[in-house]
């Protein structure tokens, strides 16, 4: 690949080397590496999409009452630091959970002890090899999230394509962490997702509505929007639920918040708040069953460390 200098985009995309530097620190030009104080930019970047000039989205039912959920937390942080051997164990429940729900919500027919013995390293006798793959996968991405977590990583196109790509790896190489190339259609759903040719400049401006005007939003609607948006831009020709329930424990995690699982069995109430936020931007039944959730994982949570 190659790669120019701040200068040369500058020149190239018509604005101030400081905006582009801002930019880049921002994340929002995919594939930036610093080196030193310096910035390499490639050569066929995207020039990103001016987060001053998005139209603001009309979102019903933000409204939320977030003070129980804020005070669990509370009682969760006052316990901090955990001890090794429980931090490990609440986080190994927490990957065979979360990746036997995601993966079933999706087809997946290992249940949840085969999870857990797959995670191990073992195989399962009459189960498909993609299927062993997706569990293997998701691990991996779960573990990726923890890493953008601690080092404070901001969101960027670029480690949501890298969270996808580890989603289809050895699956679908060629798709995977690639923006689809194709119009698709959701089974059972009413939303339509956009044309292909779309979702760069969709996902550009996700990306500064996010950095922007959501941040006047309590954490937990902005990981709803996120989830919700995501997927209804639709990115990725596979792996779009399972990348959007990371996306959205990424947010929660970052602000400090338990990751939640939506389980296999809460599977047509999911897909109905989702489809009612696509088509009607009404995202209070999502905000509800995913407050829910969040109950009962720091409920699960205090009920270990206390």
């Amino acid at each position: 690949m190659k790669y120019i200098s701040v200068k040369e985009v500058g020149e190239k995309w018509k604005i101030s080397d400081r905006r582009i530097r801002v930019l880049c620190n921002e994340g929002r030009v995919e594939g930036a590496i610093k080196i030193g104080r310096n910035w390499s930019i490639p050569a066929d970047a995207i020039k990103p999409v001016d987060a001053r000039k998005t139209t603001r989205k009309n979102y019903i039912g933000l409204e939320y009452d977030f003070s129980y959920i804020d005070s669990l937390k509370e009682a969760i942080d006052r316990l901090r630091p955990f001890s090794k051997r429980l931090a490990k164990s609440l986080h190994d429940k927490l990957i065979v959970e979360w990746t036997y729900n995601s993966n079933a919500i999706e087809g997946n027919t290992l249940t949840m002890s085969e999870t857990r013995v797959v995670l191990e390293g073992n195989t399962i006798g009459g189960k498909s090899m993609i299927e062993h793959l997706e569990v293997i996968n998701h691990r991996e991405a779960i573990l990726l999230i923890d890493d953008l977590v601690s080092n404070k990583e901001p969101l960027s196109e670029w480690n949501i394509k890298n969270i996808h790509a580890l989603i289809l790896k050895e699956i679908d190489n060629e798709n995977a962490g690639k923006y689809r190339t194709e119009n698709v259609v959701i089974s059972g759903a009413k939303h339509i997702p956009p044309k292909h040719y779309e979702i760069s400049y969709l996902m550009q401006k996700l990306i500064a509505e996010y950095q922007n005007e959501w941040q006047k939003y309590h954490p937990v609607v902005r990981a709803i929007l996120l989830h919700g948006e995501f997927v209804k831009i639709h990115p990725f020709i596979d792996g779009n639920g399972r990348t959007a329930r990371l996306l959205l424990n990424f947010e929660l995690m970052k602000n400090g918040y338990t990751p939640i699982i939506i389980k296999n069995e809460n599977q047509a109430q999911y897909y109905e708040v989702l489809d009612l936020a696509h088509t009607m931007m009404n995202y209070g039944p999502f905000i509800k069953l995913v407050a829910n959730l969040i109950i009962e994982s720091k409920k699960l949570w205090l009920s270990v460390l206390e």
